[in-house]
């Protein structure tokens, strides 16, 4: 399950981004925005890193105007690795380095079609483990 949330400035990608989702057969929790109408980011962020916490959600997906917001009010959970990526390698990395568990993207940063080829990346790509292992059990405090 993938809990999937933006603000007003990611709405329009988040509702591609769920199309995407449908398209692939993945199963999603939307948490909003669901209109254009001015909203604070970090109650959505909340809202999904709540969600994987609870273990409701394995995954999020996040977008804002740079990504940028969201993944500090996300980063703010323990057991959240949110990472802002801006292109394919960039979210395959985070995931197969870094386990992130949350990708954030700026619909203002990032063009769509870099978008459709990160989420698809992000969400196949496993956590490599070994030697990255010990430096990701580091990252909660």
């Amino acid at each position: 399950m993938i809990a999937i949330g933006s603000d007003h400035a990611g709405y329009e990608f988040k509702e591609r981004i769920r199309k995407l989702l449908d398209d692939l057969g993945e199963k999603y929790i939307d948490f909003g925005a669901f209109s254009k109408e001015s909203c604070d980011y970090p109650d959505i962020a909340k809202k999904v890193a709540e969600s994987i916490t609870k273990n409701e959600a394995d995954k999020g997906i996040l977008i804002c105007g740079t990504g940028i917001g969201m993944s500090i009010a996300a980063n703010r959970f323990n057991g959240i690795r949110a990472a802002v990526c801006v292109n394919e390698e960039m979210a395959r990395v985070s995931r197969t380095h870094n386990d992130s568990n949350v990708l954030a993207i700026g619909e203002r940063i990032t063009p769509w079609i870099e978008v459709e080829k990160m989420v698809k990346s992000w969400l196949v790509s496993e956590f490599e483990g070994g030697r990255h292992s010990k430096r990701v059990k580091k990252l909660d405090l």
